[in-house]
C-alpha cells in the first residue's frame, strides 16, 4: 500500500466517505437505445452507422449514475434538506426522509409543506454539484433557456445534427439524449455525426 500525498504541501491525502446523489438510467437508457436501435420507430441516426453498436453496448449495460461531485462551482444538486423545528439532530443529512428534490427552492418548499403539513422548518440547498457529464448534458436545453418554456426552446429544440468525437459517445452524446428525451420530452438532435 502507498500513502498518497499532495503534491503541493507533502500532505497526506486522505479519502473521505460521504453520501451521494445517483441517478437510475435504466428508463432513461432505454428510451435513448430505442432511439437510435429501432427500426420501426428510429429518432436518432448514427453516422457512421457502425458506431451504433457502440451506441448499444454502453446503454445495454448502464448502471446506476453517481451525479453528485463536492466541488464549489457548477450546477447545484436539486435537492433541498427540510430541517424541522423541532428535529433532535439539525445537522444537515441527519434524516435520510428529510430531503426533498425539486427544480427551485419554491417548489421544495411546497414539496416539505405536503411531506411535513403543519410543520415549521427551514431548506438548506445541498452543497454538492453535478457531475460534470450530467450536468453537460443538459447542455441542448440549458443554453435555450430550459427550465423555462421560452421561445428559444420551441423553436430550436430538437436541432438536426450533432457532430462530435466517439470517445464521448457514451459520456456526453447519451447523456444528452436521455436527459433530452426524460426533460425537454424529445431527443435533443435527429443525427449524431462521429468524426
Amino acid at each position: 500500500m502507498r500513502l498518497k500525498l499532495c503534491s503541493r504541501s507533502n500532505d497526506v491525502v486522505e479519502p473521505m466517505i460521504k453520501p451521494q446523489w445517483y441517478v437510475n438510467c435504466h428508463g432513461m437508457a432505454k428510451g435513448a437505445l430505442d432511439a437510435v436501435m429501432d427500426d420501426t420507430n428510429k429518432k436518432i441516426e448514427i453516422m457512421p452507422k457502425q458506431y451504433a453498436a457502440e451506441w448499444k453496448r454502453w446503454l445495454e449495460d448502464i448502471h446506476d449514475w453517481c451525479i453528485s461531485r463536492q466541488l464549489w462551482w457548477g450546477h447545484r444538486v436539486p435537492a433541498w434538506y427540510v430541517t424541522l423545528k423541532d428535529d433532535e439532530i439539525k445537522e444537515l443529512g441527519s434524516y435520510t426522509d428529510h430531503w426533498v428534490v425539486a427544480r427551485s427552492e419554491k417548489d421544495a418548499e411546497a414539496e416539505a409543506n405536503r411531506l411535513f403539513p403543519g410543520k415549521k422548518f427551514q431548506l438548506a440547498q445541498d452543497p454538492d454539484v453535478l457531475d460534470t457529464w450530467f450536468s453537460s448534458g443538459l447542455f441542448p436545453l440549458s443554453v435555450l433557456g430550459w427550465p423555462e418554456d421560452t421561445q428559444d426552446l420551441k423553436t430550436f429544440y430538437p436541432t438536426s445534427v450533432l457532430e462530435t468525437g466517439l470517445d464521448i459517445l457514451f459520456f456526453w452524446v447519451a447523456c444528452m439524449v436521455m436527459l433530452g428525451m426524460k426533460l425537454g420530452g424529445d431527443v435533443p438532435f435527429k443525427r449524431f455525426v462521429k468524426f
